[in-house]
């Protein structure tokens, strides 16, 4: 009797031990903040998060960062291993930790977007040209639309925000929406995306604001993985997989992503060159 109870102490030790060797290891995956609250962020792509854990086998924590630059940090530090992030904070993370750009995500079918700035109708703004003494909205300076673009556009037109406007702001998004369209500024740098979304949902009314500059196309925001992460090919070949194949689920599961996203598509860290030129041409940018 003694023996047998030995023997069967030992086999669950081992049978212990192998499930712990084996067990799936947490995906840390983070994004960026996209809603107007960390609570209602977390909210919208846990779905998402739920979905990439079964798809790829293994726990899946989502963790909202507040700023493109800490979630470009989070992927160097390796806090983060997957980050669906904003193209110019997904840029930084490429030049700053080598993260790698897998996929990219799709608004209305398209993966491209736009950087725009607006006023209010009464402003008397009807261009950039018009700006001069008036104040302005920046977003924060992770952001591609709300910093980066318009900053580039103001460089190639020899213009100084800091001395050609009577006063600079940064703050969120749908803060400057908001506050361009109660005319508390006079105008500011947002994305098309922001925008519509922001008039659907019945936060702003179109009518209150009109655009007066629109950048060429933008590359939709990344899913990037970190540099330890990318060596694993079939993982990655799993995660690119799992990203496509989302268009047929959110059929019959919209809740996967916001509304008016429709999808992902595969791409790689090539087509973010765009923004990669903006950084390095504007000095935001260091080459490594």
């Amino acid at each position: 009797m003694k023996f047998i109870r030995h023997l069967m102490i030992a086999t669950l030790t081992t049978a212990t031990l192998i499930s712990t060797a084996y067990a799936a290891p947490t995906l840390q995956f983070a994004v960026g903040m996209y809603q107007p609250t960390k609570d209602k962020n977390d909210a919208t792509y846990t779905p998402l998060a739920n979905y990439l854990s079964k798809k790829l086998g293994m726990p899946v924590k989502l963790r909202t960062v507040e700023s493109w630059e800490g979630l470009a940090k989070s992927l160097a530090n390796g806090e983060t291993d997957v980050a669906l992030m904003g193209p110019w904070g997904y840029v930084l993370a490429n030049n700053e930790a080598k993260a790698q750009a897998v996929a990219t995500i799709e608004y209305e079918g398209k993966p491209i977007y736009y950087g725009i700035m607006i006023t209010h109708p009464g402003s008397g703004i009807n261009s950039p040209a018009d700006l001069k003494g008036k104040t302005f909205a920046f977003a924060d300076k992770g952001s591609t639309s709300g910093y980066l673009i318009p900053f580039y556009y103001f460089q190639k037109q020899g213009i100084n925000p800091d001395t050609y406007f009577s006063k600079v702001i940064y703050t969120e998004h749908p803060a400057i929406e908001a506050q361009v369209t109660k005319g508390a500024i006079d105008a500011g740098a947002d994305y098309n995306r922001n925008r519509d979304t922001m008039i659907a949902d019945g936060l702003i009314k179109a009518s209150d604001s009109k655009i007066i500059w629109k950048s060429d196309p933008l590359p939709n925001d990344a899913v990037a993985v970190s540099e330890k992460l990318y060596k694993d090919k079939a993982f990655v070949a799993k995660l690119q997989s799992a990203l496509e194949d989302l268009k047929t689920e959110l059929k019959s599961q919209p809740e996967l992503l916001p509304p008016r996203y429709t999808g992902f598509v595969k791409s790689d860290n090539s087509y973010y060159k765009p923004i990669r030129d903006a950084g390095l041409a504007t000095g935001r940018l260091q080459p490594k």
